[in-house]
């Protein structure tokens, strides 16, 4: 892809001489690249929308007293279980039994 060759200028980040600079070459871009460009673009733009629009909700929760911390969860990873065999009984017999 052609923005690989160009992604900072003078050792900047996204600046607007980097942006200046990805506007004047589009034509250079083959047509699949500007559509992977357009979809990663409209995907970083979704997903910074909902970021900035889930802080401004919760600062409004806090600011309105409703509120009095933002907890946001840890996601740990779910150890895969495995089955184990069981003698005797099915387990299901067994509880269905108990209950009576």
């Amino acid at each position: 892809m052609y923005l690989a060759k160009y992604p900072t200028i003078m050792g900047h980040g996204m600046t607007q001489i980097t942006l200046d600079h990805i506007l004047k070459h589009l034509d250079r871009f083959k047509l699949d690249e500007l559509k992977q460009l357009n979809q990663t673009i409209l995907k970083y733009v979704a997903e910074r929308e909902e970021t900035l629009n889930k802080a401004a909700f919760h600062q409004a929760l806090l600011d309105a007293g409703l509120v009095k911390q933002i907890k946001h969860p840890t996601y740990e990873a779910i150890a895969e279980r495995s089955l184990i065999q069981v003698k005797g009984k099915p387990v299901s017999d067994t509880i269905i039994e108990e209950r009576h």
